[in-house]
This record gives structure tokens, C-alpha cells and sequence, in this order.
């Protein structure tokens, strides 16, 4: 993928974010008045300076802020289910302040907002939900991690533990929030917040004196403090826009992002066609790419969160290929490997749900010579959608009369594949992408066809 279509997309996230920076200050406003839904602060004692850790979070500020894939696992349902929710974001706000000690205690809050759709159209918009403390445990990881790894951390020693009000500095518990940091402003002697980039309300300049004050009727005195809190707001949703406006100017895309290509992309656990599935990925969601092999993708997710995804689905960075290059033994092409030698409609032969005790069309496959070394996992995965190709429009004109499809490799390393006919529906009409489509058939055995891969470029 070329790096201009990396721009755009992420071109593509600040504009809706500018256009959704409106309603969803105005949302921030209202639930802050009533109180109903806190950002829970979890907080971490270390060894090191203020300084030394505040140096760290700077490192740490993309990791403050962005959009979440899912919410599962990473906020608190609340009154609604979390799948009426879409377009999830997240913001960390850090504080650090000194010890006793001269080491330094961090607090982390996070605000979870989403677009909740309601069955009344006038019911829905942007609403803030409570983080389950993941994304806060998350980035207190990687600052101990970071802080570990830096030279300050080696003469100080580099220890840190959870610490909440009443504790001492060294004191360790288990991460839990604090109760009593709830509501707590930012006064006199507290120490300064580090938090994602948030434009701060500018003070207007507007001041009243004691003797105008005392002029005034108290109708008077009121009106003039509601123009001040409108002034405020108006010119904080100013420079809000400006703020967006000139990430969007001068924004520094990775180079290390894949793009999704499918809606529906599964992100798996492990590097497998069998691994279980974290959650489906959209069209044109990117993802940290942390390594890659001929078949898998190793991601970031979100914080210390990792999945794999199956390389042709995905747009790579500049410079590598979607689809590995094929060495000499490898050029080979799947129809010059196998052979069909028997089809019949017949019961699935097996025990998988979706298809128990329904008539399939069973395909029979075999090597065209036994011996050959380069008939395995993927060239067998590689016939097996050509032969779902091929018969799809058969299996469609006797969608009452089977349900599926079961390819069988007769050889000595051979297996069974089987397919649904609404699976395989989706695949041919687009909507579901090779991976999408391995991960909704059944294996017999798993690991005649798992082609996962040793780690590193290739």
C-alpha cells in the first residue's frame, strides 16, 4: 500500500473527529455536570524523578489517545449492551507528582466515548462509558516497561507498585481505583497533569472588580457570569477545531500501519487458522505492525493487547507485499498438484454442528504424484478455493438440497475441509476475505492444514 493512501486514512479519522468535536465536547459537558459517569484514576508508584517520568510520558503520548476496535474487554457495560455502541475512542489523562521519597507517584484516568445507536433515531449520539481499567493498567506497563529500560532507571533501581491514597510511597496493592481522588481540582501546590493533547480553556480576560461587583443588582452580577461561562465555552470549542485543524496539517503518519482490506477480517489470538478470534476488524481499520512472516501479521491492538491477521488480507507498508513472493519450488500452481477423482451427494461425514446429519456435496481429492514436496498446508488451501469456486454456482442452484460442501484429501498427509453454503455465499459475493472464509470452515485434523509460520519478514 502506498504510503499516500496511509495519509488519507488517517487524513480521513481527524476529519470525522473534527466534525464529532461539537456534539461530543457538548456530551463531555453535560455528564461532567451530572456527575453520573467518572473517569476512575488507577495509580502507580516509581523510584524515579518527576522529571525522569515525565520525560518518559512524552515518549508515551501516542499511546494516550485513539480509537478502540472494540469495546469488549475494554470498558464496563453500562445501561445499554456494548454492541449498540460504534466508533469507540479513548483518552488518558496522567498526573505526576512528587514523593516523599524523591520518587514519584502516577495517577492515570481514562474517558471511553462511543456512538450509541438508538432504536429512536433522536436518542442517539455520543456517549461517555467507564473504562474497565485496562487501557490505564495498559499504559502504566509500558511506562514501567520504558522506565526499567532507561539509563535514569538503572541508578535508581527501577522498582515501581500500585499506590493509593493513605499508602505510603513504597507501599504495593493490587490495581484498584482510588475513591478518593474523585473530584479533586487541580489547586494551589498539586502538581501539573500530563495528559493526551487537549486544548485548554483560555482565560478570556474578562475580570470583575470588587467595587463593579458591588455596583451591580444581582440580576446583573448573574447575566454577566452566564456571558462568561458561554465566552468560555464557545472559544474552548475554538480552539478545539484549531487543534484538530493542525494535527491534520502537520500529522506525522507511521510507517509501520497495515489496513484492513474487508469488513469482517477476523484478528486472532494466535498464528493460526484454528486460533480463537478476538473480534471481526472494518474495512480500512489500521493496526501497529510488530512483525510479519509469509502468512501472518503479529499487530498491536491496543496497549500490551496483541493479535495476529492473515497477511493477504491486509494492505502492508510501502515496500512489502500483500501476497509474499513465491520462491522457484513454489511456482508451481495448485491445479498441477491435485486431482479430482470422485464427487458425490452424500450425509457429512463428520460431527460439526452446522452441518450434522445434512446432505453435502463431497469432492475426493488426490496427489498427482504422491512424492511431491510441495503439496502442502497452502497449496492445499490454495485448491480448495478453486474447487469452491468452481462448484459454487451448482451448490447455489441446490441450496434445498445441500447445505454444504466437503473437500477430502486422500493422501497419507491429507484432511478434510468443510463449508457452509451461506459461507461460501459470502466469500464469492466480497464480503467475507480468505481468512474470513478458513476461519468459518471446519479442519480435520487442524494441523494438516495450519500454515502458520516462523516470526520475521519475509
Amino acid at each position: 500500500m502506498t504510503r499516500q493512501r496511509f495519509r488519507i486514512a488517517s487524513c480521513g479519522f481527524v476529519r470525522v473527529a473534527l466534525r464529532a468535536t461539537l456534539p461530543l465536547l457538548a456530551l463531555l459537558v453535560g455528564v461532567a455536570q451530572s456527575g453520573s459517569t467518572q473517569a476512575v484514576p488507577y495509580e502507580r508508584t516509581y523510584r524515579q524523578s518527576k522529571s525522569a517520568v515525565e520525560k518518559a510520558l512524552k515518549e508515551l503520548q501516542p499511546a494516550m489517545s485513539g480509537r478502540l476496535p472494540a469495546l469488549e474487554g475494554f470498558a464496563s457495560p453500562g445501561d445499554h449492551p456494548l454492541n449498540r455502541y460504534q466508533r469507540a475512542y479513548y483518552q488518558s489523562a496522567v498526573q505526576v507528582s512528587s514523593t516523599a521519597s524523591g520518587g514519584s507517584l502516577v495517577r492515570v484516568s481514562t474517558k471511553v466515548t462511543a456512538w450509541y445507536t438508538d432504536s429512536i433515531p433522536s436518542h442517539s449520539g455520543y456517549q461517555l462509558l467507564t473504562s474497565n481499567g485496562r487501557l490505564e493498567s495498559d499504559l502504566l506497563e509500558q511506562l514501567t516497561d520504558l522506565l526499567a529500560t532507561s539509563p535514569s532507571a538503572a541508578s535508581s533501581g527501577g522498582s515501581s507498585g500500585e499506590s493509593f491514597p493513605g499508602s505510603t510511597p513504597s507501599a504495593t496493592s493490587a490495581k484498584r481505583p482510588s475513591t478518593a481522588a474523585k473530584g479533586i481540582e487541580n489547586k494551589g501546590n498539586q502538581e501539573p497533569t500530563i495528559s493526551a493533547p487537549m486544548p485548554r480553556l483560555p482565560d478570556t480576560g474578562r475580570t470583575f472588580s470588587s467595587s463593579t461587583d458591588a455596583g451591580l443588582s444581582a440580576q446583573q452580577l448573574a447575566d454577566s457570569k452566564n456571558s462568561l461561562k458561554l465566552d468560555r465555552t464557545a472559544t474552548g470549542l475554538q480552539a478545539e477545531a484549531v487543534s484538530l485543524e493542525e494535527v491534520l496539517k502537520n500529522q506525522a503518519h507511521p510507517k509501520n500501519l497495515v489496513a484492513i482490506k474487508k469488513s469482517g477480517t477476523p484478528v486472532v489470538a494466535t498464528p493460526s487458522l484454528n486460533g480463537k478470534t478476538l473480534f471481526l476488524a472494518s474495512a480500512h481499520d489500521e493496526f501497529e505492525m510488530l512483525d510479519f512472516n509469509v502468512d501472518w501479521v503479529h499487530v498491536r491492538i491496543s496497549g500490551l493487547s496483541r493479535g495476529w491477521i492473515w497477511r493477504t488480507s491486509l494492505e502492508m507498508p510501502e515496500g512489502i507485499s500483500d501476497i509474499p513472493q513465491a520462491g522457484a519450488s513454489a511456482k508451481l500452481v495448485a491445479a498441477d498438484l491435485f486431482q479430482v477423482t470422485r464427487e458425490e451427494t452424500a450425509p457429512f461425514p463428520g460431527d460439526w454442528e452446522p452441518l450434522r446429519g445434512k446432505n453435502v456435496k463431497i469432492i475426493s481429492v488426490q496427489k498427482i504424484q504422491e512424492n511431491e514436496k510441495d503439496s502442502g498446508a497452502r497449496a492445499k488451501l490454495e485448491f480448495a478455493k478453486s474447487l469452491l469456486d468452481k462448484n459454487y454456482a451448482e451448490l447455489a442452484a441446490k441450496s434445498q438440497e445441500l447445505a454444504g460442501v466437503v473437500l477430502i484429501f486422500d493422501s497419507v498427509d491429507g484432511g478434510m475441509i468443510a463449508a457452509t453454503l451461506p459461507t461460501v455465499q459470502q466469500w464469492k459475493a466480497g464480503t467475507l476475505s480468505d481468512a474470513a472464509l478458513w476461519h468459518q470452515c471446519y479442519f480435520d485434523p487442524p494441523e494438516t492444514f495450519n500454515v502458520a509460520g516462523p516470526a520475521g519478514g519475509q
